[in-house]
């Protein structure tokens, strides 16, 4: 995995929610949350495993929802920071955060009803191993997200600390065979670039996120989205 140091660092962990999703980045994270309840629903009572939590943002969202979460990081800065959102969380389902690898997940076959891994493929040195993990630990669903091959984050990819990997849909479809998944259904989003959103304040970026959904949405703009969420399911 790239950065697996960097994310394990104290003082990232401590900033990272600030860094990523205040200002205009809020607006990603409404999505991204949103998106991942749009795939799962209903939530309550469901088995979830999150790959990759981070600081929980999912994580204690699902519980709150009322689902049962198993949050895993290799990072344990990250994980204390999502042990504290939950501390003041009033989660309706069980909530849990373990400290592991996505590559070798500490679980049994077909443990949980659905697997998630959201920023996750993105750093992937070896996505289909990933995924293939991920899918051995799942007995119905998997729901992931990409970055875009053809999308602003390509201009400047290369300028990112540790880049990312992207993809185009081909990749992903061929992927998704090799694993033996079927899609369901994917949405594709953000013709803007996250940058541009994590740097200015949410006054600007509420305008220029309405007129993104304006343009977006269209089997022409969605081929230039910055992001696709892909909801699977076993075969």
């Amino acid at each position: 995995m790239k950065g697996q140091e960097w994310y394990q660092a104290d003082d990232v962990a401590q900033e990272y929610d600030d860094k990523r999703f205040s200002k205009g980045g809020q607006l990603i994270d409404r999505r991204e949350k949103e998106a991942v309840l749009e795939a799962i629903m209903p939530v309550e009572d469901r088995s979830v495993l999150e790959i990759a939590c981070g600081t929980g943002r999912f994580t204690v969202m699902l519980a709150e929802q009322g689902a049962d979460v198993v949050g895993l990081d290799i990072s344990a800065a990250m994980l204390q920071q999502g042990r504290s959102k939950a501390q003041q969380a009033d989660p309706e389902g069980t909530l849990e955060f373990l400290r592991g690898d996505a590559g070798r997940l500490p679980f049994p076959d077909d443990h949980f009803d659905t697997v998630i891994a959201m920023r996750f493929f993105h750093l992937a040195d070896d996505p289909e191993a990933f995924l293939r993990e991920m899918r051995r630990v799942s007995r119905d669903q998997i729901v992931f997200d990409t970055f875009n091959r053809f999308s602003a984050r390509s201009v400047y990819n290369w300028a990112l600390p540790m880049g990312s990997r992207l993809y185009s849909k081909s990749e992903v479809s061929e992927l998704l065979a090799k694993t033996n998944l079927t899609l369901v259904d994917v949405e594709d989003d953000f013709l803007a670039p996250y940058g541009l959103y994590r740097s200015i304040p949410n006054a600007l970026a509420s305008p220029i996120r309405a007129l993104d959904e304006a343009v977006g949405g269209h089997p022409i703009t969605d081929h230039f989205a910055s992001v696709s969420y892909w909801n699977t399911e076993l075969r």
